[in-house]
Protein backbone atom coordinates (compact mmCIF):
# COMPACT_ATOMS: atom_id res chain seq x y z
CA UNK A 1 0.00 0.00 0.00
CA UNK A 2 2.75 2.43 0.93
CA UNK A 3 4.68 1.88 -2.27
CA UNK A 4 1.45 2.33 -4.23
CA UNK A 5 0.96 5.72 -2.60
CA UNK A 6 4.49 6.75 -3.62
CA UNK A 7 3.84 5.92 -7.27
CA UNK A 8 0.41 7.57 -7.23
CA UNK A 9 1.85 10.80 -5.82
CA UNK A 10 4.96 10.77 -8.07
CA UNK A 11 3.46 13.01 -10.74
CA UNK A 12 2.11 15.50 -8.20
CA UNK A 13 -1.54 14.54 -8.52
CA UNK A 14 -3.77 11.77 -7.24
CA UNK A 15 -5.79 10.31 -10.10
CA UNK A 16 -9.04 8.53 -9.22
CA UNK A 17 -8.26 5.80 -11.79
CA UNK A 18 -5.06 4.99 -9.90
CA UNK A 19 -6.93 4.78 -6.61
CA UNK A 20 -9.57 2.55 -8.20
CA UNK A 21 -6.84 0.28 -9.64
CA UNK A 22 -5.33 -0.19 -6.18
CA UNK A 23 -8.73 -0.71 -4.57
CA UNK A 24 -9.73 -3.34 -7.14
CA UNK A 25 -6.40 -5.10 -6.75
CA UNK A 26 -6.84 -5.29 -2.97
CA UNK A 27 -10.44 -6.46 -3.40
CA UNK A 28 -9.32 -9.33 -5.64
CA UNK A 29 -6.54 -10.29 -3.26
CA UNK A 30 -8.24 -9.95 0.12
CA UNK A 31 -11.99 -9.79 -0.42
CA UNK A 32 -14.39 -6.86 -0.05
CA UNK A 33 -14.36 -6.32 3.72
CA UNK A 34 -10.63 -6.61 4.26
CA UNK A 35 -9.96 -4.48 1.18
CA UNK A 36 -12.29 -1.73 2.47
CA UNK A 37 -10.41 -1.62 5.77
CA UNK A 38 -7.05 -1.64 4.01
CA UNK A 39 -8.18 1.09 1.62
CA UNK A 40 -9.14 3.40 4.50
CA UNK A 41 -5.61 3.04 5.78
CA UNK A 42 -4.26 3.47 2.25
CA UNK A 43 -6.06 6.81 1.82
CA UNK A 44 -4.28 8.12 4.92
CA UNK A 45 -0.96 7.11 3.34
CA UNK A 46 -1.85 9.11 0.24
CA UNK A 47 -2.16 12.25 2.38
CA UNK A 48 1.01 11.50 4.36
CA UNK A 49 4.24 12.82 2.84
CA UNK A 50 6.45 11.26 5.53
CA UNK A 51 6.79 7.84 3.90
CA UNK A 52 10.34 6.41 3.66
CA UNK A 53 10.64 4.59 0.37
CA UNK A 54 13.91 3.00 1.42
CA UNK A 55 12.67 1.62 4.75
CA UNK A 56 9.46 0.22 3.28
CA UNK A 57 11.28 -1.34 0.34
CA UNK A 58 13.96 -2.90 2.50
CA UNK A 59 11.36 -4.44 4.79
CA UNK A 60 9.47 -5.81 1.79
CA UNK A 61 12.72 -7.13 0.28
CA UNK A 62 13.44 -9.11 3.43
CA UNK A 63 10.00 -10.73 3.43
CA UNK A 64 9.29 -11.47 -0.25
CA UNK A 65 10.88 -13.79 -2.77
CA UNK A 66 12.48 -12.36 -5.90
CA UNK A 67 9.51 -13.56 -7.98
CA UNK A 68 7.12 -11.73 -5.63
CA UNK A 69 9.19 -8.55 -5.83
CA UNK A 70 9.06 -8.72 -9.64
CA UNK A 71 5.28 -9.04 -9.33
CA UNK A 72 5.23 -5.95 -7.11
CA UNK A 73 7.15 -3.88 -9.68
CA UNK A 74 4.68 -5.03 -12.34
CA UNK A 75 1.79 -3.94 -10.10
CA UNK A 76 3.39 -0.50 -9.58
CA UNK A 77 3.75 -0.04 -13.34
CA UNK A 78 0.09 -1.04 -13.65
CA UNK A 79 -0.81 1.84 -11.33
CA UNK A 80 1.29 4.24 -13.39
CA UNK A 81 -0.24 3.07 -16.69
CA UNK A 82 -3.91 3.05 -15.63
CA UNK A 83 -4.34 6.72 -16.60
CA UNK A 84 -3.02 5.93 -20.09
CA UNK A 85 0.47 7.32 -19.63
CA UNK A 86 3.50 6.23 -17.63
CA UNK A 87 5.33 9.50 -17.04
CA UNK A 88 8.97 10.05 -16.15
CA UNK A 89 8.30 10.87 -12.49
CA UNK A 90 6.42 7.59 -12.05
CA UNK A 91 9.16 5.62 -13.81
CA UNK A 92 11.79 7.25 -11.60
CA UNK A 93 9.84 6.41 -8.44
CA UNK A 94 9.44 2.80 -9.50
CA UNK A 95 13.11 2.62 -10.47
CA UNK A 96 14.15 3.79 -7.01
CA UNK A 97 11.83 1.25 -5.40
CA UNK A 98 13.20 -1.49 -7.69
CA UNK A 99 16.74 -0.62 -6.61
CA UNK A 100 15.83 -0.94 -2.94
CA UNK A 101 14.10 -4.25 -3.69
CA UNK A 102 17.29 -5.54 -5.40
CA UNK A 103 15.59 -5.78 -8.77
CA UNK A 104 18.36 -5.51 -11.35
CA UNK A 105 18.30 -3.10 -14.29
CA UNK A 106 17.52 -5.85 -16.83
CA UNK A 107 14.48 -7.07 -14.89
CA UNK A 108 13.33 -3.48 -14.34
CA UNK A 109 13.62 -2.59 -18.05
CA UNK A 110 11.91 -5.86 -19.01
CA UNK A 111 8.90 -5.14 -16.81
CA UNK A 112 8.81 -1.49 -17.85
CA UNK A 113 8.76 -2.51 -21.52
CA UNK A 114 5.59 -4.50 -20.88
CA UNK A 115 3.77 -1.18 -20.52
CA UNK A 116 4.86 0.24 -23.89
CA UNK A 117 3.91 -0.93 -27.38
CA UNK A 118 6.85 -0.98 -29.75
CA UNK A 119 9.14 -3.38 -31.54
CA UNK A 120 11.94 -2.27 -29.23
CA UNK A 121 9.80 -3.23 -26.22
CA UNK A 122 9.73 -6.83 -27.37
CA UNK A 123 13.51 -7.01 -27.21
CA UNK A 124 13.59 -5.27 -23.84
CA UNK A 125 11.01 -7.69 -22.43
CA UNK A 126 13.30 -10.57 -23.43
CA UNK A 127 16.32 -8.62 -22.11
CA UNK A 128 18.19 -8.72 -25.42
CA UNK A 129 19.30 -6.30 -28.14
CA UNK A 130 17.94 -6.15 -31.68
CA UNK A 131 21.31 -7.49 -32.83
CA UNK A 132 20.73 -10.81 -31.02
CA UNK A 133 20.93 -13.93 -33.18
CA UNK A 134 17.87 -16.12 -33.64
CA UNK A 135 19.38 -18.67 -31.24
CA UNK A 136 19.94 -15.91 -28.66
CA UNK A 137 16.32 -14.83 -29.08
CA UNK A 138 15.13 -18.39 -28.44
CA UNK A 139 17.40 -18.75 -25.40
CA UNK A 140 16.22 -15.39 -24.02
CA UNK A 141 12.60 -16.44 -24.48
CA UNK A 142 13.17 -19.69 -22.58
CA UNK A 143 14.97 -17.82 -19.78
CA UNK A 144 12.21 -15.21 -19.41
CA UNK A 145 9.41 -17.78 -19.66
CA UNK A 146 11.07 -19.67 -16.82
CA UNK A 147 11.52 -16.49 -14.76
CA UNK A 148 7.90 -15.39 -15.10
CA UNK A 149 6.25 -18.80 -15.06
CA UNK A 150 3.06 -18.66 -12.94
CA UNK A 151 3.98 -21.86 -11.10
CA UNK A 152 6.62 -19.89 -9.18
CA UNK A 153 3.87 -17.96 -7.38
CA UNK A 154 1.36 -20.74 -6.69
CA UNK A 155 2.03 -20.48 -2.95
CA UNK A 156 0.95 -16.81 -2.90
CA UNK A 157 -2.57 -17.31 -4.15
CA UNK A 158 -4.72 -16.84 -7.21
CA UNK A 159 -4.25 -13.08 -7.67
CA UNK A 160 -0.46 -13.36 -7.79
CA UNK A 161 -0.69 -16.28 -10.21
CA UNK A 162 -2.93 -14.18 -12.49
CA UNK A 163 -0.36 -11.38 -12.45
CA UNK A 164 2.39 -13.84 -13.32
CA UNK A 165 0.23 -15.24 -16.13
CA UNK A 166 -0.10 -11.71 -17.53
CA UNK A 167 3.67 -11.24 -17.55
CA UNK A 168 4.16 -14.72 -18.99
CA UNK A 169 1.74 -13.88 -21.83
CA UNK A 170 3.62 -10.66 -22.52
CA UNK A 171 6.88 -12.61 -22.78
CA UNK A 172 5.17 -14.96 -25.26
CA UNK A 173 3.76 -12.00 -27.21
CA UNK A 174 7.19 -10.35 -27.36
CA UNK A 175 8.74 -13.57 -28.66
CA UNK A 176 6.01 -13.96 -31.28
CA UNK A 177 6.45 -10.34 -32.37
CA UNK A 178 10.17 -10.85 -32.84
CA UNK A 179 9.55 -14.11 -34.72
CA UNK A 180 7.11 -12.34 -37.05
CA UNK A 181 9.47 -9.41 -37.51
CA UNK A 182 12.29 -11.79 -38.47
CA UNK A 183 10.10 -14.14 -40.50
CA UNK A 184 10.88 -17.15 -38.31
Amino acid sequence: MLLSSIVIKADGKVDERELLYVRNHFKKMYGEERANNAFKLFKSFIKNNEVSTRQISEQIRQNLTHASRLQLIHFLFGIAKVDGNVNEAEVNSIKIIAGYLYINQYDFESIKAMFYDSSESSYLILEINKTATNDEVKAAYRKMAKKYHPDKLQHLGEEHVKGAEEKFKQVQKAYEQIQNERGL
